[in-house]
């Protein structure tokens, strides 16, 4: 070659040609509209169909096929680059794109430069990622995190990685994050994948700001792993996440009392025997997954003192056993053994099992789940009610209703009680406010989740007799052939919520009681009765027009409401250092506080309107009410607004000091981290201003959106009318129709804390 130059270059230019054309082939047989199957002008909603149709049908777990997986790795890719914008676009204009390309890198459509190809492309030197293929299905969203992950993270933990592309670390844990996945995912945990440099957003609200990270998710709160990055070590990260008390240890001493303790805590009992002395992991996440209806026991078959349990239930010494109590705790209802024992056969053998023969109705939930409300025809459930009370005089009744409903139990049937005590309302409702001093059975089925029932009683009562129980047959059988044999209809109001004041310290009980009392006395706990003004109980003389219809309306949205008040006040606490933490930082899931924020100067004008706004919501049992003084935590306001302003730009000239705060209310969502705002109706300087300019100018205030900065001077007589529209909010509220600002974290009531965390 060095004899004839003009020939080595030739044959240069001829591989440069070559390699050019190869590689433009390549990136033209790669297109993820094709492998999606939309067009280029499909919508985001299209395309996120398309890839969960195509995304069922060719993953790995379910399609044999041998290219399944390199499919499915297609389908997964397209997706990533089609589902975000920025990528898309840079798709469109310069065709296909590497992922490990820089987007906006200039270049020709359908070609990379010879230059960049040799020297970045892994085809060439097969340089390892650090995002495997492996991961494609793993890989979160922001959208998909809080829609999927979070609320699934109250049934089991998550474990999530960290990552981006071209990070060398991350190439180190590979092998140890894929060998944990392998072992980790058959057991029931959860497994996640985060690409920072697509998914910034997300990043940022888990509170990782380097890679490689790995968190752990449970409850829907973030833990950060600390510890080397070794196989045993996650699977003890994944360990510790777990509540301590979620299996019980078993022996020869304990297992009578906690089998006979259905009666108590209204759930069958599971007991697992294992030769090993420490409960499995697989074992602690099937009873967080069924915490809420299982209690779950284990014995040590291996412990000498747990003989006589082992001899009692003639248990099996080679392979774990599970057994499962109800009612009856000599005899287990359901039993299964196996030397390997799967997650699947745990989780159907419980959930086939999750309620007792004839459960307590303690709560709302367990009746939605017990008796739920009619959809069709064939699913028709039934449920056979038995009033009654708690006193020994009962027992023998009872009993009497437990074995008719043991020996009649059909797949449209459930059985159930009350105590009359506990659940006067449903019970009121269904007796037509009488007291009975007999067991009363009932039979109804939900027609609606408003609570509408169609009922019928059983006449003569329920002493347990054989004649009872002849009379209750007869009227299970007649309503087999006949739907409409329950002729009577009632609304039942929402049931009283039995366990939740249960405390693990019942001697503690009084002092407790007493404490709190004396907090909720002296740190602002205000009691507002409902429609209520002073002087009130006086002879007044009829009033105008005016008043008489905004009462009219009152009644009507009161009347709008499934739940009615219990209460004709609604009780109203003060966010304070004390009430702070409770109220919102660890509300309860599912609980949203509805916080009015006011000023010492408007304090009892909005008060009283607030409480008359709020009033017919306050009988649902997961919304709590609250006020925030401005004139006490004036920062709090605004650093609430700079924490919220990466999700938003409609809150960046909220966060200032200087603004009137008066008349917002916030509905906050203590565990899910977001909440909804209302902005208060204009009110202007002029109280005789007109109605219709008002409303011009406040039209935009209930779904969110900004109105004009309400006036500083806005006199007292007026203030209250920045919450005429607070009624209509809190519709959207119940409807879950308004928009949500996510925070990372809840701010301090403390001044300091909030400035140092601004500045940071």
């Amino acid at each position: 070659f060095a004899r004839h130059p003009r020939t080595c270059s030739l044959l240069l230019a001829v591989f440069l040609l070559l390699l050019s054309v190869q590689v433009g082939e390549a990136a033209a047989e790669y297109d993820p509209y094709k492998v999606l199957g939309v067009s280029r002008s499909a919508s985001q909603a299209e395309v996120k169909r398309a890839y969960k149709t195509l995304a069922r049908e060719w993953h790995p777990d379910k399609n044999k096929d041998p290219k399944a997986e390199d499919m499915f790795i297609k389908i997964s890719k397209s997706y990533e680059i089609l589902s975000n914008e920025e990528r898309r676009s840079n798709f469109d204009r310069y065709g296909q794109m590497d992922e490990n390309q820089p987007f906006g890198q200039s270049q020709h459509h359908g070609f990379r430069g010879f230059h960049n190809s040799f020297y970045f492309d892994e085809s060439f030197f097969h340089f390892p990622r650090s995002r495997d293929f492996a991961d494609s299905k793993y890989l979160l969203h922001h959208a998909q995190f809080n829609s999927d992950v979070l609320p699934d993270s109250h049934k089991r933990p998550y474990l999530i990685k960290v990552t981006s592309e071209w990070c060398f670390a991350c190439i180190h844990i590979e092998p140890v994050w894929k060998e944990t996945v392998q072992q980790l995912e058959p057991l029931g945990v959860g497994i996640g994948v985060v690409d920072m440099g697509y998914e910034r957003r997300l990043a940022n609200q888990l509170g990782v700001h380097r890679v490689p990270s790995i968190i752990g998710l449970l409850n829907g709160r973030v833990t950060l792993f600390h510890q080397a990055v070794v196989r045993e070590h996650l699977q003890q990260f994944i360990e510790d996440l777990l509540p301590h008390r979620l299996v019980e240890k078993i022996t020869d001493n304990n297992y009578l009392a906690f089998l006979d303790s259905w009666q108590v805590e209204n759930k069958p009992s599971v007991l697992l025997f294992d030769q090993v002395p420490i409960v499995p992991l697989l074992y602690k996440l099937t009873a967080f997954a069924f915490r809420d209806y299982v209690r779950f026991g284990f014995v040590d078959q291996g412990d000498p003192q747990n003989t006589r349990i082992l001899q009692q239930f003639n248990i099996n010494t080679y392979a774990p056993t599970m057994l499962l109590f109800k009612e009856d705790t000599e005899k287990p209802v359901d039993i299964i053994q196996a030397r390997g024992m799967k997650r699947q056969i745990m989780d159907e053998f419980v959930s086939n099992n999750k309620f007792l023969q004839v459960p307590r109705l303690v709560n709302q939930q367990l009746f939605d789940e017990l008796c739920p409300v009619k959809q069709f025809h064939r699913r028709r459930k039934y449920c056979v009610l038995l009033i009654t009370g708690e006193d020994q005089a009962f027992l023998p009744s009872n009993k009497a209703f437990l074995d008719f409903a043991t020996a009649n139990s059909k797949e449209v049937l459930r059985f159930a009680y009350v105590y009359q005590r506990q659940q006067q309302p449903l019970c009121q409702a269904l007796l037509h406010s009488q007291v009975s001093l007999t067991p009363q059975v009932v039979i109804l089925e939900r027609r609606s989740q408003a609570g509408k029932v169609m009922y019928r009683s059983v006449n003569g009562g329920w002493n347990g007799s054989e004649e009872d129980k002849y009379r209750l047959h007869e009227h299970l059988e007649l309503l087999q052939k006949d739907p409409a044999y329950l002729s009577s209809d009632a609304t039942l109001p929402e049931l009283n919520n039995e366990m939740a004041p249960v405390s693990h310290s019942r001697h503690m009980m009084p002092i407790l009681s007493l404490i709190f009392s004396a907090l909720f006395i002296l740190f602002g706990t205000v009691i507002i009765q409902a429609f209520s003004e002073p002087g009130e109980n006086k002879p007044q003389k009829p009033k105008p027009k005016e008043q008489s219809q905004t009462e009219d309306d009152a009644s009507s949205r009161t009347s709008t409401s499934s739940r009615p008040p219990k209460k004709d006040f609604v009780e109203v606490t003060e966010l304070t250092d004390i009430t702070y933490t409770s109220n919102l930082v660890r509300l309860r899931p599912g609980h949203i506080n509805v916080v009015l924020v006011l000023t010492n100067a408007s304090k009892n004008a909005l008060l009283r309107k607030f409480a008359k706004e709020v009033f017919s919501f306050s009988g649902t049992q997961t919304l709590h009410f609250s006020f925030l003084n401005a004139d006490k935590h004036r920062h709090w306001m605004p650093s609430l607004f700079h924490s919220a302003s990466d999700a938003t730009d409609g809150l960046s000239d909220e966060d200032d000091e200087s603004s009137d705060y008066t008349g917002h209310v916030l509905a906050l969502n203590g565990h899910k981290r977001y909440f909804c705002l209302f902005r208060p109706v204009f009110t202007g300087d002029d109280p005789n201003s007109s109605s219709s300019e008002t409303s011009s100018r406040s039209s935009s205030s209930e779904d969110g959106s900004r109105p004009k900065r309400a006036s500083s001077r806005a006199t007292s007589i007026e203030v209250h009318h920045k919450l005429d529209k607070l009624g209509l909010w809190m519709e959207r509220l119940m409807e879950g129709t308004l928009p949500r600002l996510h925070v990372p974290v809840w701010p301090s009531l403390d001044e300091t804390a909030n400035t140092c965390s601004m500045e940071s």
